[in-house]
C-alpha cells in the first residue's frame, strides 16, 4: 500500500483563467497545453494503519522530511478526501512530496504535484485508472491544470465535444513535435497572489468577456499549429494569450501584478532574438517567469542569450515536451 509517482508541470498555450466552479476546477473555457519533462514533482503515498488523520510532509534537497505548512497540508488533505471517495476507502495516508523546480512561482507546481498525488494514490490502493479517469481525479484537487498534467505531449482540456466537466485529452504525443521550453526564471519566490485567487478575480476585469469571445478562434489556430508543427503560426497566438492573461490580471478588482521589470527585460530579449533570425516565442502563466518556446536547433543559442541577462535572470531551466507521469521504485520515505 505504498507507491511513488513523478509528474511534470505543463505550460498552457491557451490559458485556463476563470472558473465556472473554482472548488471543483471547472473552467470557463477550453485550454491547450504542453506537458513538460525535466521539471518534476515526486510524491510518495503510503497507507497509515490505524491513523486518525493524514500526514503530509515536504522533502528537502537533502532528502530530509519536514511537516508541511498548514495551507499546503490542507490542500493535500482535501484532495485525499476526494480520492478516498473514488476508491471507497476510509484509510488515512502519509504523503511526502518534492519538486525539483520553483514552487508557487507560476510554473504550474500545483498541476505537477496533484497529478503526481493522484497517480501515486491510485497505485497505492491497488487500483487502475484510464487516462480520462486519472484526469478527473487530478482535477478533484481543485487545480484544474492538474487535469492536463496526467497526460503527456499536447493536451486539450476539457476534451473536444465534452462539457465543462469532461476530462482532458491528448491531441498529440510528445514525439509528435520535440518542442523546447526555456523557463527563464526571474523570481523563484512564491507569488503574493495565488492562481486560485486570480481565477476568482478574473471575471471582474472589463476585458474578461472580450477574451472569452476571442478564444474560439484562438484555440482553433493553436490546435492547427500543433497538428502542423508550425511554430511560426503558433508563436503569435502564444504571445497574444500571455498578454491577455496578464491584462486581465492587472485590470481585475483589485488588480494583480505578476510581471516584474525583469519579465519585460526577457520579453524584449525574445523579440531581439527573433529579429536576429531565431524562432523563439514567449508565453507566461500566472507569475513573473517567462517560458520561451523554440525548436531544438535554436535552443543552445537562445539559452545562452538568456543566461547572459544575469542578474535580471536567476537561472534558465532547459525543459522540453514530456511523456507524462511515471511510477517509480525509489520512494521519498
Amino acid at each position: 500500500m505504498k507507491a511513488t509517482a513523478e509528474a511534470a508541470p505543463n505550460i498552457a498555450f491557451i490559458k485556463y483563467w476563470g472558473a465556472r466552479d473554482l472548488a471543483a476546477g471547472v473552467p470557463l473555457n477550453p485550454s491547450l497545453s504542453m506537458t513538460l519533462d525535466r521539471c518534476r514533482a515526486r510524491t510518495t503515498v503510503e497507507e497509515l494503519a490505524g491513523a486518525a488523520d493524514d500526514r503530509v510532509e515536504l522533502a528537502g534537497a537533502d532528502g530530509g522530511l519536514a511537516a508541511a505548512g498548514d495551507e499546503f497540508a490542507a490542500g493535500v488533505r482535501r484532495h485525499l478526501t476526494a480520492l478516498r471517495a473514488w476508491a471507497g476507502s476510509d484509510r488515512r495516508f502519509r504523503v511526502a512530496t518534492r519538486n525539483n523546480f520553483p514552487t508557487g512561482a507560476g510554473i504550474a507546481s500545483s498541476a505537477a504535484g496533484f497529478a503526481a498525488l493522484a497517480t501515486a494514490f491510485v497505485a497505492a490502493v491497488g487500483r487502475r485508472a484510464e487516462a480520462a479517469e486519472l484526469s478527473r481525479l487530478a482535477r478533484a484537487s481543485g487545480s484544474g491544470s492538474a487535469a492536463r498534467s496526467v497526460l503527456g505531449g499536447f493536451v486539450r482540456w476539457p476534451a473536444a465535444g465534452g462539457d465543462d466537466e469532461a476530462p482532458a485529452e491528448q491531441l498529440a504525443p510528445a514525439e509528435h513535435w520535440p518542442l523546447c521550453d526555456l523557463i527563464v526564471v526571474v523570481d523563484s519566490g512564491e507569488k503574493a497572489v495565488s492562481s486560485r485567487e486570480g481565477h476568482r478575480r478574473a471575471p471582474t476585469s472589463p476585458y474578461f468577456e472580450r477574451r472569452q469571445a476571442a478564444l474560439v478562434e484562438r484555440l482553433r489556430q493553436a490546435e492547427q499549429a500543433v497538428a502542423a508543427r508550425d511554430l511560426e503560426r503558433l508563436g503569435p497566438v502564444l504571445e497574444e494569450e500571455a498578454v491577455d492573461l496578464h491584462l486581465i490580471a492587472m485590470s481585475s478588482r483589485p488588480p494583480i501584478f505578476y510581471w516584474r521589470p525583469e519579465s519585460l527585460t526577457v520579453i524584449e530579449a525574445v523579440r531581439d532574438l527573433r529579429r536576429r533570425g531565431l524562432g523563439v516565442w514567449f508565453t507566461m502563466d500566472a507569475g513573473p517567469n517567462v517560458h520561451v518556446l523554440c525548436e531544438p536547433r535554436d535552443e543552445p543559442e537562445a539559452a545562452a542569450a538568456f543566461e547572459s541577462l544575469r542578474p535580471a535572470v536567476e537561472r534558465v531551466v532547459r525543459d522540453r515536451v514530456g511523456a507524462g507521469p511515471v511510477l517509480l521504485e525509489e520512494a521519498l520515505f
